[in-house]
């Protein structure tokens, strides 16, 4: 086991479990290696805590608990980086932000990549214009 200090505290790992995104992250190709942490409140959340950089943190959801049609197909080029093969699995996540007016967003025009079997992830950009980096969650009408 590892440790490291975050400004969650001191934060223990097994380096097995750490995931790899040999490109970085868009903007911040420096940071490679993460751990994923839960969030303390339950629910659909959990934060990606940076190896590299301790202060770095961010929190990811699967976006289709939110948006019911998002779908990523990952290409072949996409899956090597993966180091998967064509029927092998993966999962698609979405970063998520909080403005200052308190509203929830989720980047969608550069979902993550995640395969588990590898650990390894990449963040790609989806060029087609159907996404927002910044897409509102949808409104839930109130039932009655």
């Amino acid at each position: 086991m590892k440790k490291i200090m975050t400004r969650f505290g001191e934060v223990e790992y097994d380096p097995t479990n750490v995931i790899h995104f040999p490109e970085g992250l868009v903007g911040l190709e420096k940071l490679h290696d993460f751990i994923v942490m839960p969030n303390k409140k339950e629910g659909p959340l959990f934060w990606m805590q940076s190896v590299d950089d301790p202060d770095f943190a961010f929190v990811v959801t699967d976006p289709t608990n939110f948006f019911l049609d998002y779908q990523v197909r990952a290409d072949e080029n996409e899956r090597k980086t993966l180091q998967i093969g064509p029927e092998e699995e993966y999962f698609v996540l979405s970063i998520v932000s909080i403005s200052t007016e308190k509203e929830i967003t989720l980047n969608l025009a550069g979902p993550i990549l995640y395969s588990p079997k590898t650990n390894t992830a990449f963040q790609g950009i989806l060029e087609d214009g159907k996404y927002d980096t910044k897409t509102p969650l949808p409104k839930v009408e109130p039932q009655k």
